[in-house]
């Protein structure tokens, strides 16, 4: 099979001259300089193009790729930037900005909103990478394929990112199955007559999700992606508006007291802020503060899905810097503005639990679409891995078809049934999930993406600290090891904070049962 991809040396000027430069190479648009790239086709675009010029450059595949899909009745390649950023809005402004005001009570309001701002200009950064790469190699179509290709084309990397994508994934869903049962019980009270509550519940929030999962395209679900993201910004300014105008927050007491049931002391007094952390925050809880306003940043896994349907991918970076500002301006004062008025001693995560009953039901209602949306998403993005492969040369792919969309629903289902077994089958979920962001998150969020880099700029010839000397080069070669590092330092430390996270719950008794009926309510 003849490729586009040569061992040959390349010609230093004729591949600075492609290398991204300007401001086109960080926000995008008709100018963007498209490098070489890394490796050959992992995939031919069709049957009849095996054989095809083995010069065919990116915005060549690109077309062809539209060409093949442009009389067909299901069209992938039609998402806009702006249905891009309403994807990216849906999949990060979510519930996971309720627990940023705990973190902030755990590491203090200035090393919180300063980590807050760092952890975004990062992801931005190796996103913007991530860009670059699937401009390069427009046959991407998830993750799993830049996996192999990163790793010179072994099919081990393929398997090995592949179920981590799958894994991750599919845990997510599970977490907002979850998720979903903890809203319908905290409306519902723990004393209802629904047998079996939170499993129950469980079951509901799963067969929803399925159903609303169905659509093919994510030119469709980004409609409802933008739905998702207007519900929970009211949800959380909802949060932050009572959090101010409570009297006080839930368990408030003026003078100390114990708990009748265990004897321990409860927190009393007026809500305490600090600007750094407390004396006596331990290493884990500090470390496991930082994680979660990272892993709320960390979503590149889903990005590669995302451009490859996109009509012109050249304008991603305007839905990503879109999407990064609204993060840094939603995050910080939603998490700076809660904390403040709820402080450390009456903090929980989420911070719904912190207001009063009628608040807390009121802001906690309008994140339902982001609850059903978000695990959406992800079960989209795991379907589409699956079915593309499946049917990929297929009239059912792009076709309105019996077999097509009969299998389409079963993989759905069955990425659904999975998610409920393991989200109720697993007694220490949630610090499960953490476990596996731990593992996922430091090759999806930074290791992935510090290797392309490197392998990017030998492919352009100017590598990093070899050929490449100018002051950019030092900096981003720098910057490309520090954010490997940081991937190393998330595998490492952050799988150590998770897995004593484990241990400490078994400790103080407080893991739950499998299939557990008990309400999960706030």
């Amino acid at each position: 099979m003849k490729t586009d991809y040569s061992d040959e040396p390349p010609n230093f000027e004729d591949l600075e001259a492609a290398r991204p430069q300007g401001w086109s190479a960080w926000f995008g648009g008709p100018n963007v300089k498209i490098g070489p790239r890394i490796a050959p086709q992992t995939m031919p675009l069709s049957v009849e193009g095996r054989d095809s010029d083995s010069n065919i450059s990116s915005d060549a595949i690109l077309n062809k790729q539209l060409e093949e899909e442009a009389n067909c009745a299901i069209q992938y390649r039609t998402c806009s930037w702006q249905k891009t950023a309403a994807l990216l809005f849906s999949e990060y402004i979510c519930l996971a900005i309720m627990s940023f005001p705990w973190s902030y009570s755990v590491l203090g309001l200035v090393p919180g909103l300063i980590l807050t701002v760092v952890q975004a200009l990062i992801v931005l950064y190796t996103s913007i990478i991530l860009w670059e790469f699937c401009l390069r190699h427009p046959e991407v179509r998830d993750v799993c394929d830049i996996g192999q290709m990163l790793f010179w084309g072994q099919k081990w990397a393929w398997y090995f990112t592949a179920v981590m994508f799958i894994l991750n994934n599919t845990f997510i869903q599970g977490l907002h199955v979850l998720v979903g049962a903890k809203y319908l019980n905290t409306m519902v009270g723990p004393n209802s007559s629904v047998s079996c509550q939170t499993v129950s519940f469980g079951a509901i929030i799963t067969v929803i999700c399925w159903l609303s999962s169905l659509p093919r395209t994510f030119s469709m679900l980004s409609k409802l992606g933008t739905a998702s993201a207007a519900f929970t910004f009211i949800s959380v300014i909802l949060a932050t508006i009572f959090a101010g105008i409570e009297p006080h927050p839930a368990g408030f007491l003026a003078e100390s007291a114990t708990d009748p049931d265990t004897g321990a002391a409860l927190p009393f007094g007026n809500p305490i802020v600090t600007a750094i952390p407390v004396l006596g925050t331990t290493f884990v809880a500090g470390l496991g503060a930082f994680l979660n306003i990272s892993y709320t940043f960390i979503g590149q896994i889903t990005l590669p899905s995302f451009i490859a349907e996109m009509r012109e991918p050249k304008d991603f970076p305007k839905a990503l810097w879109a999407c990064t500002i609204l993060e840094i301006l939603v995050f910080s004062i939603v998490g700076a503005v809660t904390y403040a008025f709820v402080g450390n001693q009456y903090m929980t995560s989420p911070a719904f639990g912190s207001l009063i009953p009628l608040y807390k039901k009121i802001a906690f209602s309008f994140m339902i679409p982001t609850i059903i949306f978000l695990g959406v998403l992800y079960a989209s993005v795991s379907s589409r891995f699956i079915f593309f492969r499946i049917f990929q040369h297929s009239r059912h792919k792009n076709e309105h078809t019996v077999v097509g969309w009969a299998a389409w629903a079963l993989i759905l289902l069955c990425t659904w049934i999975l998610a409920f077994v393991i989200a109720n089958s697993i007694p220490f979920f949630n610090s499960l999930l953490s476990l596996m962001s731990s593992l996922f998150d430091s090759f999806f969020g930074f290791i992935f993406w510090g290797i392309a880099y490197f392998r990017m700029r030998k492919a352009d010839g100017t590598t990093a600290f070899l050929k490449d000397r100018t002051f950019r080069g030092w900096i981003e070669g720098i910057l490309n090891v520090i954010i490997i590092l940081t991937g190393v330092f998330f595998l490492s430390a952050g799988t150590y904070v998770s897995v004593q996270g484990i241990l400490d719950e078994y400790a103080l008794g407080t893991v739950g049962k499998a299939w557990g009926c008990a309400s999960n309510g706030i």
